[in-house]
């Protein structure tokens, strides 16, 4: 499917790489993403919609910045997904941008979980506590913060 993204111009989304959120993200509208990543080793992505061009949020991999993050979701979340151990999982967190990068701030609180293998996914909360704004830079320097890779698809814009 092609998408008129108000980011990247017009990308094309493989219907394989489209992972379906049932119960959406909160407070946004839609049930359908794909993650794109603008460059392959940046430590950001782009959660896409797919049936809104203008809705894209910047996430990362919470381990790149909080390497003693931890996350715990409840047992009805994990079946809700089909997940049957952690390394099925694929957690992202919703980046909150700012002018100036010291202001940058991550969700710790309600990252999103993925089951990779089946394309779904949801916003839960971590029953371990944390922060919704985290200051994204403080543990770590934008420059020891590299890609890695996920089992989600990712799409290059």
């Amino acid at each position: 499917m092609k998408i008129d993204s108000s980011r990247f111009g017009p990308i094309e989304i493989p219907e394989e790489k489209v992972i379906t959120l049932p119960q959406g993200l909160i407070g946004l509208p839609g049930t359908k993403y794909a993650l794109v990543a603008r460059d392959e080793n940046s430590p950001f992505l782009w959660l896409h919609s797919v049936e809104d061009g203008g809705l894209a949020l910047p996430v990362t991999n919470p381990w790149l910045f909080f390497p003693e993050y931890e996350v715990r979701i409840s047992d009805e979340d994990a079946e809700q997904l089909g997940l049957e151990g952690p390394e099925q999982a694929d957690i992202l967190c919703v980046v909150r941008a700012a002018e100036d990068i010291g202001d940058f701030t991550v969700n710790l609180l309600s990252p999103i979980v993925l089951h990779a293998a089946k394309r779904i996914g949801k916003q839960v909360i971590n029953e371990a506590g944390y922060d919704v704004r985290m200051p994204l830079f403080a543990e770590v320097a934008l420059a020891q913060a590299g890609a890695t890779e996920t089992q989600a698809p990712v799409i290059a814009a």
